[in-house]
């Protein structure tokens, strides 16, 4: 996180007082709520929409969605998916970003007790579920997302480790070194893979555009767009960064290295899923998520 190991117990003695049989079930609970908010994110957000107004409604009907059917997961199972007022079907992956949201919530409390660092990781997870579905429907990771994530860790955690105990200049320096570490090895990955690509003479569909030349080093295109690789993926290993520090975002891309091919393994195996997009966001959450919670000599083993 800040020089620490993020899979160890958190430093500092500032913890919140809650009865350890109540902490799982209250962070499960909490994060179900949070979930059913991070649907109306996902949904809204790559539509320019905002989050607070209108209220939410039936996709089919318009009708408002009354307070009593919004109960995240348990109004989805009484309504047997479909909307009260027109019987629309709802899809099930509202309820799986809900339960999905409260199991990672009880899990981080599981591993960090009841601490300040476990409620921002609880928030850094509910921005990478938010960056994982978007980029699974859309290909793309909004800046709202991955730069307002990278503003608040930069703040966050510096801010976190010295109400802990710590430093907060060295914080603050470890945080933006871990940005400056997870950007720029994505970002050279990148680059190099397309400008080699390229030099064999290798095409890529809309780019460049038709009729357009290949971007020079004079060109802002040339060094900040990458065929197969948005710079919205650049940005999210930054705000991964700025929050598991320079080592744990190192760890982070090798597991989310590993996730994305088994991801994309499963999706070209899948039926009439071959040739599909494929976001890496999904990838590097896992990834992510997988170096918080599991020790890091397992990760060296398996690859």
């Amino acid at each position: 996180m800040t020089g620490r190991d993020p899979r160890r117990s958190p430093e500092g003695n500032m913890t919140i007082e809650i009865a350890p049989e109540a902490l799982l079930p209250v962070a499960f609970v909490f994060g179900l709520l949070v979930g059913s908010f991070l649907n109306v994110v996902i949904h809204r957000v790559p539509e320019g929409l905002s989050v607070v107004s209108p209220p939410s409604r039936c996709p089919g009907c318009e009708s408002a969605i009354k307070p009593w059917d919004n109960v995240p997961v348990l109004s989805w199972l009484l309504l047997r998916g479909r909307c009260r007022a027109c019987s629309t079907s709802i899809s099930m992956r509202y309820p799986a970003v809900e339960l999905l949201t409260g199991l990672l919530f009880a899990a981080i409390s599981w591993r960090f007790g009841p601490t300040a660092w476990a409620m921002l990781y609880c928030l850094f997870g509910a921005a990478l579920i938010c960056a994982a579905m978007i980029d699974h429907d859309h290909q793309i990771i909004p800046d709202s997302i991955s730069l307002g994530g990278l503003a608040a860790a930069l703040v966050l955690v510096p801010a976190v480790t010295a109400w802990t105990g710590g430093d907060f200049v060295t914080a603050l320096w470890r945080s933006s070194l871990g940005t400056a570490i997870g950007a720029g090895t994505l970002w050279t990955v990148a680059f190099v893979h397309a400008r080699v690509a390229v030099a064999m003479g290798r095409t890529f569909e809309h780019w460049p555009g038709e009729g357009e030349a290949l971007p020079t080093p004079r060109e802002a295109d040339y060094w900040l767009w990458f065929p197969g690789l948005g710079l919205g993926d650049v940005k999210l290993l930054g705000m991964i960064g700025a929050v598991v520090g320079p080592l744990g975002v190192l760890d982070t891309i090798l597991a989310s290295s590993l996730a994305g091919l088994l991801l994309g393994s499963a999706q070209a195996l899948s039926r009439g899923a071959l040739g599909r997009p494929f976001g890496f966001a999904p990838a590097i959450a896992v990834g992510t998520v997988a170096i918080l919670f599991l020790p890091r000599m397992w990760l060296l083993q398996v690859l």
